[in-house]
């Protein structure tokens, strides 16, 4: 079957997309048996895929894909991938080896997987990762990245019995409602990917995740290679640096995403590189893939079209999908570096979040803030909600319509140029680059 990267028209795509969101009460509802019998009615497209990477945690492991993807494509190597969630499109989510799949071989796999359900209930995430895993199947690669999408032990993603390797993130405090009221219950449920056998590369971890972590591993005999103990991520400093260069100056090794963070994320790709048998990559392949990986809506600085050109000359706009307290503080280490000019949230939460946890790290740094409702978000927080947390932190945080008119706000009370930083929810961040 040849998939297409052209895009054939959005409509039947979007109507498939529509139809599929109504097959089960709940957006999320953690389960495998539904999975299950769907994929075998298709065959168990999850048995026939290339070597597989399944990849969990609560931050970082959209980047860490990107760096492996990036660095794994420079040394020639076919490279699928499926992350979510999209930001623009819901292409984005299936990406083949030359790039995100067509829109009308995306409706068909769809289609094909709506047949073989008969309308029984499924949740959209795991009708469309069995798509996912039929348009993997079918398409030659070398290797597919594997994103969970919530938890790992039932995501749908957890399919894959035998992975070439899986990685763990840092776990942090989210999804309280569906992971467990615990870091270590959270951290149980993500250790839910490990398998008999395969290896985990393991980023720096809290102690009760790590021991939840430890538990699982040691329970079926999953190897563990884990930062700090058998690996460490820091960036060394470029040979003409001056004396005591901070990692990551203009004057170090360039990495493609930016943030501090993003270091230990590089460091976790490099550790996987290392670990994953029958793939080799260069030294050159590995700094090429470092510097070019590249990862829409995570610290992005948006310098053309139609949205930063609403914003008055010498203003900056930045996006991050930051929309948890480990997230928030990650945010706020770069804040700390940006003292040229003042710093001015815009941000919008769904229910579930806390604004008031998120936005802690940040108040400090940032001279104001406006909260904005999500547009096409059921689930979306008021504007006010979360205004009213930002108040109670002592922020200056006013509420507006929409991204657009909070920047109205912003420039009028004050003229100064400012650096305004979109974030709170992947979803907001997505609206904005829509825009």
């Amino acid at each position: 079957m040849r998939l297409l990267i052209k895009s054939l028209g959005t409509t039947p795509l979007n109507n498939i997309l529509q139809r599929l969101k109504s097959l089960h009460p709940k957006r999320i509802d953690l389960s495998l048996g539904r999975v299950r019998r769907l994929l075998e009615s298709l065959g168990n497209p999850q048995d026939k895929l290339a070597a597989t990477v399944h990849v969990a945690g609560t931050n970082g492991k959209g980047s860490l894909i990107a760096f492996l993807g990036s660095c794994l494509t420079a040394a020639g190597y076919k490279v699928q991938a499926y992350t979510s969630p999209h930001l623009t499109r819901f292409n984005e989510r299936i990406r083949l080896a030359g790039g995100e799949i067509g829109d009308k071989d995306l409706a068909d796999l769809l289609a094909q997987c709506e047949d073989a359900n008969g309308g029984q209930a499924i949740t959209f995430f795991e009708i469309t990762t069995a798509a996912a895993f039929l348009a993997f199947a079918r398409e030659p690669a070398d290797i597919l990245l594997l994103e969970t999408g919530l938890g790992g032990r039932l995501d749908a993603t957890n399919m894959v019995k035998r992975p070439a390797l899986t990685a763990i993130t840092p776990i942090s405090e989210d999804h309280h409602a569906f992971l467990g009221g615990t870091l270590g219950d959270i951290a149980a449920e993500k250790a839910g990917i490990l398998k008999s056998g395969a290896a985990c590369v393991l980023a720096a971890q809290s102690p009760a995740a790590m021991d939840a972590i430890e538990k699982r591993a040691k329970e079926i005999g999953a190897p563990l290679f884990i930062e700090g103990r058998d690996w460490f991520a820091h960036l060394s400093q470029h040979p003409g640096s001056p004396p005591g260069s901070p990692p990551g100056s203009p004057h170090g090794p360039p990495l493609g995403l930016v943030g501090a963070h993003q270091v230990q994320n590089a460091g976790l790709a490099v550790a996987c590189l290392e670990r994953l048998d029958g793939f080799g990559v260069s030294e050159d392949s590995l700094n090429k893939g470092l510097k070019s990986a590249r990862w829409p809506g995570r610290l992005q600085r948006l310098e053309d079209g139609a949205l930063a050109d609403l914003l008055p000359p010498g203003w900056e706009l930045w996006l991050d999908g930051a929309h948890n307290p480990a997230g928030a503080r990650a945010l706020a280490v770069q804040a700390q570096s940006w003292k040229d000019k003042p710093l001015r949230l815009i941000l919008g939460m769904m229910r579930g979040k806390d604004p008031a946890a998120f936005l802690a790290p940040l108040a400090g740094f940032a001279a104001s803030a406006h909260a904005v409702p999500i547009p096409g978000e059921e689930g979306s927080l008021s504007a006010e909600d979360v205004a009213r947390a930002g108040r109670a932190l002592g922020m200056d945080c006013g509420a507006a319509d929409s991204i657009a008119a909070a920047f109205k706000d912003m420039a009028a009370a004050s003229p100064e140029p400012a650096r305004v930083l979109v974030c709170g929810s992947l979803y907001l961040v997505g609206s904005a680059l829509t825009l």
